[in-house]
């Protein structure tokens, strides 16, 4: 069916303003994703037939189906290293080692080396630790858990391999670039933005600051106790701080280390040598390498070896497999997710979206594009609370303009990462702020505005840079 390219703008416009509203992301996108297909089939029963259409169309992609069988998998995993004590032993060895501040911030900034793959995981891991030291340390609350957090989102969005959010970062450019038919590689577009997220650049380097060189006297604001969590509240203890470090649960850092570091070489020697496959060597053999492939193929085997690994320990197989599919599980809402966006993707292209940008926005100056879009992509995040869903949003508007404009596609993907970065770590809806709230006994809406101070200082600094270099680029 051919629509006039206007209506390509309005499950966009629909879906913004929904999930500011509603500070829901997914219902957001459905409606947004129904508007389109009635748009698209306008019939009482042809405009759901085709939204049906497009996310089984999405969800029988090749790129598509790696995505969602890493992302599964890898949660799948963690669920087993939790059961089989791989992080409590990690936070117990942590917090019998570490005696003074220096030494917990320091443990913070080094710990990313074994869990950088997931800001969660980062945040159950090394909150706890933090948590039982936090009256020796004389430290804020809010003060260690912004510590925390600027190693989270901001860093891991940063990080090309083994870590959750590259599967969906480059699944975000592929099909963004896909609806302006652009030949180009979108895990080398990934890599080119990386120097471009201008956001957490500058907010790693505030929290380097608050870290070892600012000294907060303050006292922590403590949330109100309720009956269902006085126990947490009194014990102070780091076992009854998160459930991944629970009295019931045994205590092996090697059960956390092995599969990690299994995982992690195995990524960089499979995406190498896919690239040597490819025929480049160096450096350019993973950029010009089948990243998701070498990803999921490493996931696969280190999943399988840890398999082993813990059935030798004696944990038994029911057990394993129980807590391997109860973990893949929590991400079912993730999968979700990305098959709406998906699926809104191709309606939007169907119904001309690409056409309407190169019509009708052409005027745009180039110089303004990276900087309006980070602006936008943070009001955006910050009400919707996740860096995920505002890249499914923005992703394809802002490639759209590039394409359109002549702006620099590196340039202005780092702005639309830059900008999700933003929401997931100063929101008081994001996830992160909200769990590490809660291990850390803070009322999240007042730790979340302490965050909020310095997140505005390096959104600032970013929206500088972005001017600056639409100039010179």
């Amino acid at each position: 069916m051919t629509v006039d390219h206007w209506w390509s703008i309005i499950p966009f416009l629909v879906v913004i303003p929904v999930a500011m509203l509603t500070h829901k992301v997914l219902p957001a996108l459905i409606i947004g994703l129904i508007v389109g297909s009635y748009i698209y089939n306008p019939h009482p029963i042809g405009g759901i037939q085709s939204a049906v259409q497009f996310v089984v169309k999405a969800l029988t992609d090749k790129s598509n189906i790696e995505i969602i069988l890493f992302l599964y998998i890898f949660t799948g995993l963690v669920g087993m290293m939790k059961h089989s004590g791989g992080i409590k032993g990690f936070v117990k060895w942590s917090a019998e080692h570490v005696q003074t501040k220096r030494q917990a911030l320091l443990l913070i900034w080094a710990s990313t080396i074994g869990t950088f793959s997931s800001p969660t995981f980062r945040i159950v891991t090394v909150g706890p630790i933090m948590r039982a030291l936090l009256e020796k340390m004389k430290m804020r609350g809010e003060e260690l858990g912004y510590v925390i957090e600027t190693t989270g989102t901001a860093l891991i969005a940063l990080i090309p391999v083994a870590t959750a959010f590259v599967g969906y970062m480059t699944s975000v450019i592929d099909v963004s670039l896909q609806n302006e038919h652009l030949q180009a590689d979108p895990y080398e577009l990934f890599i080119q933005s990386i120097p471009f997220n201008f956001f957490s650049f500058a907010i790693i380097l505030l929290g380097i600051y608050l870290s070892f060189f600012h000294r907060d006297k303050n006292k922590a604001v403590k949330k109100t106790e309720q009956p269902e969590n006085r126990k947490q509240a009194e014990a102070k203890g780091w076992e009854d701080c998160h459930p991944v470090v629970a009295r019931n649960l045994p205590a092996k850092p090697i059960n956390l280390i092995v599969p990690l570091f299994l995982d992690i070489v195995l990524t960089l020697v499979l995406t190498y040598l896919s690239g040597v496959h490819n025929g480049y060597h160096g450096l350019r053999a993973f950029t010009k390498a089948d990243v998701l492939s070498a990803m999921l193929v490493a996931l696969i085997i280190a999943m399988l070896v840890t398999f082993i690994f813990y059935l030798f320990q004696k944990f038994t197989l029911d057990d394993l497999l129980r807590e391997f599919i109860s973990g893949g599980n929590q991400l079912m809402n993730v999968v979700i997710l990305l098959s709406v966006v998906w699926g809104l993707t191709l309606v939007t292209d169907k119904l001309g979206f690409a056409g309407f940008v190169t019509d009708h926005m052409g005027w745009i100056p180039t110089s303004i594009i990276p900087p309006v879009l980070f602006l936008v992509g943070c009001v955006i995040s910050y009400f919707i609370g996740s860096s995920w869903g505002t890249w499914g949003i923005l992703m394809p508007l802002g490639i759209a303009l590039a394409h359109s404009s002549g702006a620099d596609l590196a340039v202005v993907v780092g702005a639309v990462f830059a900008s999700g970065a933003f929401g997931t770590f100063s929101s008081p809806l994001s996830d992160d702020t909200n769990t590490m709230a809660g291990v850390l006994d803070l009322e999240a809406v007042s730790y979340a505005r302490f965050k909020l101070k310095t997140a505005l200082i390096a959104a600032a600094v970013a929206t500088v840079g972005y001017m600056i270099t639409s100039f010179f680029i």
